[in-house]
């Protein structure tokens, strides 16, 4: 059966899996909530535990806490209340619970030692802090003594005691002499953890006479020094401080060697206690000679390697933030060649209490449930002891809502007038933990905690988040609502989180409005809105694109941005992820960035970022600038041979674009000197190649590399190699043999190349003979390109070949080529030259040939002279040059076609045979007559409107009637756009060249094509479209100019300007000096000058006609009046041609500073006003 504690626990665990539990309460962070919420007091700062305070500064004891009302503070000392106003020297600070104690007016700190506690508490309940354990820090002299001199036998161990006063907090230890200087410490000699100063053997040179332990105390800064010790060393053999040395120590004296020994800890084993998360030191230190070697173990396991670390020359072990596992047997090891021991140490961890769950503040609602949860661990494992507003809650008054289960308190229902602070100890006898959890019972109303109407934007298709913030006590619950409309909005695209927020999977343009969150619970309702505005994406649409750019160019990056309207936006452009600065050069506008002249400095990457208050875009692109690759460096040449070389260069920077060729040039100073020529090229993957050279040539090369951007620099030229001569390779290009004279032959060739010579004394062999007739070869050694053969016949075939030779020998052969000797003129003339069929522009004729022997060259054509000896038109004057056509046949009945003739024409022709340089004698000279054909085209075609209602068309006969014109055909119709009116067709006499044609309305538009005829039929169309008369007022200027008012009015202004040019000559004659120019040899008018043929030019086209109311200057120049029609407003923006038709502007008047300011105007001048009244 079950014991009673059974059934007390089967009574939990059924009323745990029966209880409903309600989430706590978190009370927001909001100061308006926190305002007006009553809360249980909180400590939220206190002192250390173990607080050791400084017996020269006065004492401070914190404690501080919070809570709604404010708390007032109690202090108790060693368990009983402390009353603070009985004591002068303690005061509280303000709205705080720390103590400040002070000693200005006397009295001891160590008076004030002991435990202390602060209660901070209010309506709600009472917060305490931790038992603080107050200690004033000591540092105790150190006791008189007076230290024998300690004797030691050379090699023997030694141990020098420091023994320092027990000072709070434990001092730090450390030896040094009488000068102050550290004893030196080492494998041998070192201090262990309690201060002491091992010697794990001694020498004759640790003889001395001031080793003092020093002890340092942290809070006063003191140290205080031990009596000196003085050590003398008893050696078998006498020591001299020059015999030591660090691999014989002993100076080479016997000493007694000795096994290991442990000088600390003794004995075999021994055990060491440390607490969890504390420090652990475990120290081994070995006497023995030569001095043994510490090694460090961990029976049944590794030692933590990421926690263990080796000091004091491997004789302490330290393990930081020690743990469970940490716990076991560790062993030292000393040894050395004579032996080893080995010490065990037990380690035990035990543990203060730690915290497993640490109970926390619980808020909760009238009616609801909830429990504080206390659990610690520790070794031994901690007792849990639960306290009320700091008294036990055996002793406090009963609450049915409220049970203690072990670490846990459980609350059911809880009412109005039931807050408290719980404290929960943890403790066991190495140490305790305190905690404070109030119980705060609430009812508040629902509140709104964000602010009121807020405005959010968001991006299209966006998660987005509305949030609403909220509080009540019971809990509200919280709906939402869209433009005040419908049940509330969850599920679907719409999710409602418990913190309020409202989430929209998916925002869209029909998802914006208004929208409404409801909190209710019993005590009300609250409510705010949100207003959801939906954007369109702010979006980089043409992305700046990675790019290469040649140095000195202009890079462009684009950045084209489609955006919400109604979002203004900002474009920002980085350069490797910095703000890039705009400066002079650089230059932005809202699509894109340009940089021109681009450099090494412009290279990177480029980011452009377009930024909305609510979201933003960016892109990349790499700007990699190229440039020229630098030119090859150390050149050098190797592996000679007689005509190669090997080069190898080393390439220089390609500035990003890779190289793909190198060219190598060479210089020689034999032929050209200090002219570079090329070489070879080689692709861009070599440095090292072989060059192919020729004999005789001292030369030097360079090299330069090629890349997409173009050439580098050339490289610094290298050593110069000279080859050896040999005979020439190569045979004299374009040889021939041709007469310049009938009785000579001229052999030319084209000479050897500087570099094709292969040796000094060029010349060349050059043999030639009669083709045919198998006679012996004529041979001639010359130096020059050609050589001429005397006294041969007229154009007879020669057999030509020639070799080039230098003074290492002669060179190849060359084949054999047919020359021949000069042309004369030829003897005969083609005869019975006729015409067989003529047309307008045609005709075929025929001649008996010629012997060619009798050419006497290379037969080349027979040339046929012919000219236009006349036009049968009557009075139309034609050119009489001669033209020339080849005809090339050798049959026997040779003929041909004459092409491209004039119709209607007298022409004469005669023919000859012609060879390469002569003409023979001609052949009877032939008449013939083309026939009529059709005319040409007009000679010009104008049409001019002369009024609203009426075109007037002119024209000219063409330059070419090709027969006796009968008639000139004019074709017209209307232009609308795109469609065509019908046809009309006029006839005119050949001497009619005009025509008026009536519009059947002002803005009718023709086309018209115009032809000439003869017999034969039309020829080439003229055609024109009438232009578009749109500017009404020139229509009615030239109506108006030929009103006789008009007329009247401009005669009536120029003898006005008459009688003032009178006026003004007669004042100027009277006023003295005028300066007269020299127009002595100037002719009066140009109307007086004849042409060179000695007829003269009336101008009778009227171009040269000052307009009226104009003067004519001595020059010939025209003058323009001041008077003209455009001054008095009437001459309108056009005037007129000869014939009427619109050209242009008038024309502008003078400026009055050019006709006035100058003294010697020809409007001044006597002779200038005579032939201006003219």
């Amino acid at each position: 059966m079950l014991g009673q504690d059974g059934h007390a626990v089967l009574a939990l665990v059924l009323m745990l899996l029966l209880w409903r539990e309600a989430a706590p309460i978190e009370v927001p962070q909001d100061p308006k909530i926190l305002q007006d919420l009553k809360q249980p007091p909180t400590i939220v700062k206190q002192s250390v535990k173990d607080y050791i305070v400084d017996p020269r500064d006065n004492i401070i004891i914190e404690c501080e806490a919070k809570g709604n009302p404010v708390p007032t503070f109690s202090w108790r000392r060693n368990g009983k209340f402390f009353n603070i106003g009985k004591d002068p020297r303690v005061t509280m600070r303000k709205r705080s619970g720390t103590l400040e104690i002070g000693f200005r007016s006397g009295g001891r700190p160590e008076d004030y030692e002991g435990e202390y506690q602060c209660f901070a508490t209010n309506d709600l309940g009472v917060a305490l802090s931790n038992k603080i354990l107050l200690r004033v820090s000591k540092a105790p002299l150190w006791p008189k003594e007076v230290l024998e001199p300690v004797m030691v036998t050379e090699g023997s161990p030694l141990v020098l005691p420091c023994n320092p006063p027990p000072g709070l907090p434990p001092p730090y230890t450390f030896w040094m002499n009488s000068g102050m200087v550290p004893i030196p410490q080492d494998k041998r000699v070192s201090m262990g953890l309690n201060g002491d100063l091992y010697f794990s053997n001694v020498l004759a040179k640790d003889a001395h006479t001031d080793y003092s332990c020093n002890a340092r105390f942290p809070f006063t800064h003191t140290i205080q020094q031990k009596n000196p010790f003085t050590l003398r060393v008893q050696t078998k053999e006498l020591y001299n401080d020059t015999s030591y040395n660090a691999t014989d120590p002993y100076g080479g004296r016997k000493v007694a060697e000795s096994t290991p020994n442990f000088l600390s800890p003794s004995g075999s084993e021994s055990t060491k206690m440390v607490l969890r998360d504390e420090k652990l030191l475990l120290e081994c230190i070995a006497a023995g000679l030569p001095t043994p070697t510490v090694k460090w173990f961990k029976k049944g396991g590794d030692l933590p390697a990421r926690k263990v670390k080796f000091e004091n020359y491997n004789k302490t072990l330290k393990i930081i933030n020690v743990s469970e596992e940490d716990a076991g047997e560790y062993v030292c090891m000393a040894n050395n060649h004579l032996g080893s021991i080995r010490h065990s140490i037990f380690v035990q961890v035990k543990a203060a209490p730690y915290w497993l769950d640490k109970p926390t503040n619980l808020v909760l609602a009238p009616d609801e449930n909830g429990r504080l949860v206390c659990r610690a661990n520790g070794n031994p494992k901690p007792n849990i002891q639960w306290l009320i507003n700091g008294q036990p809650v055996e002793s406090s008054p009963p609450n049915p809502s409220r049970q203690e289960l072990g670490d846990t308190i459980i609350f059911r229902s809880v009412q109005m007038g039931s807050s408290a602070v719980y404290q929960c100890n943890a403790s066991n006898q190495h140490g305790y933990l305190l905690a404070n959890a109030f119980v705060s019972v609430l009812d508040m109303p629902p509140r709104m905690l964000g602010p009121k109407n807020q405005l959010i934007k968001v991006i299209e298709n966006n998660r987005t988040f509305l949030d609403c913030p909220f509080f009540g006590s019971p809990l509200p619950e919280l709906r939402w609502f869209k433009n005040g409309q419908g049940s509330g909005l969850d599920g679907g695209q719409y999710r409602v989180y418990i913190n309020g927020t409202l989430e929209i999977k998916r925002a869209r343009a029909e998802d914006e409005g208004t929208y409404t969150c409801l909190a209710n619970s019993i005590l009300g309702s609250a409510e705010n809105q949100v207003r959801l505005e939906v954007k369109e994406p702010t979006r980089i649409v043409r992305a700046p694109e990675h790019q290469s750019a040649i140095r000195g160019s202009t890079a462009r990056f684009n950045c084209k941005v489609k955006s919400d309207p109604t979002l203004p936006i900002t474009v920002t452009w980085t350069k490797d992820d910095k703000p890039l600065n705009m400066g002079w050069r650089l230059r932005k506008d809202e699509e894109s960035l340009t940089i021109p002249n681009v450099n090494e400095g412009d290279e990177g990457t480029y980011s452009c970022t377009v930024k909305s208050e609510i979201d933003q875009d960016s892109a990349s692109a790499r700007l990699t600038v190229l440039d020229r690759p630098d030119p090859p460096i150390d050149l050098d040449l190797s592996d000679p041979a007689a005509r190669s070389i090997r080069l190898t260069w080393i390439p220089g920077n390609d500035h990003r674009s890779p190289v793909t060729q190198f060219l190598v040039q060479f210089e020689e100073n034999r032929w050209e000197p200090g002219r570079w020529q090329n070489l070879s090229t080689y692709p861009g993957d070599l440095n090292s190649v072989i060059l192919q050279l020729a004999p005789f040539v001292n030369y030097q090369f360079r090299v330069i590399a090629i890349n997409s951007v173009g050439q580098s620099k050339p490289s610094r030229p290298s050593l110069r190699y000279k080859t050896s001569g040999a005979a020439p390779d190569a045979i004299p290009k374009g040889l021939r043999g041709w007469g310049s004279k009938k009785d000579n032959m001229e052999i030319s060739w084209e000479p050897l190349l500087d570099l094709e010579r292969n040796g000094p004394n060029l010349r060349y062999n050059v043999w030639w003979r009669r083709k045919e007739l198998e006679e012996e070869w004529n041979n001639v050694t010359t130096m020059e390109s050609k050589y001429v053969v005397q006294n041969t016949e007229t154009y007879v075939p020669y057999e030509i070949k020639i070799q080039a030779m230098n003074e290492f020998g002669p060179g190849p052969e060359s084949n054999v080529v047919t020359g021949y000797s000069g042309e004369d003129k030829p003897t005969d003339a083609p005869t019975d030259l006729q015409m067989s069929k003529v047309d307008d522009t045609t005709a075929h004729i025929h001649w008996k040939p010629v012997d060619l022997n009798s050419v006497q060259g290379e037969f080349k054509e027979y040339r046929l002279y012919y000219w236009r000896e006349s036009s049968l038109v009557p009075g139309l004057v034609v050119s009489k040059e001669k033209k020339t056509k080849g005809f090339y046949s050798t049959v026997a009945g040779p003929s041909g076609i004459l092409s491209d003739l004039v119709p209607y024409s007298k022409y004469k022709m005669f023919m000859v045979v012609a060879n390469n340089r002569f003409e023979g004698p001609p052949s009877n000279t032939v008449e013939f007559t083309t026939k009529e054909g059709v005319p040409d085209a007009p000679r010009f075609f104008r049409i001019n409107r002369r009024s609203f209602d009426t075109i007037h068309l002119q024209w000219d006969k063409p330059l070419e009637p090709n027969g006796i014109l009968i008639a000139y055909q004019l074709k017209y119709h209307t232009v609308n756009g795109s469609r065509v009116g019908h046809t009309q067709l006029e006839t005119f006499y050949p001497n009619v060249t005009d025509f008026s044609l009536r519009l059947p309305d002002r803005s009718t538009r023709y086309k018209f094509f115009l032809s000439a005829r003869t017999t034969v039929g039309a020829g080439e169309v003229f055609a024109e479209e009438s232009p578009h008369f749109a500017n009404e007022a020139y229509i009615d200027q030239v109506d108006i100019a030929t009103q006789g008012w008009f007329i009247g009015l401009m005669c009536a202004i120029a003898l006005i300007i008459l009688i003032l040019l009178i006026v003004c000559f007669i004042k100027r004659s009277r006023g003295g000096k005028y300066p007269v120019r020299d127009k002595k040899d100037l002719p009066l008018d140009p109307v007086d000058q004849k042409d060179q043929d000695g007829s003269f030019d009336y101008h009778s086209d009227e171009d040269n006609k000052p307009l009226q109311g104009s003067q004519t200057s001595l020059d010939g120049n025209v003058k323009e009046s001041d008077d003209s029609l455009v001054d008095y407003g009437e001459g309108g923006d056009g005037q007129f041609n000869e014939d009427g038709s619109f050209i242009g502007q008038y024309t502008v008047k003078k400026d009055k500073d050019e006709t006035e300011g100058n003294e010697s105007s020809e409007a001044t001048s006597p002779v200038n006003a005579i032939y201006s009244l003219a």
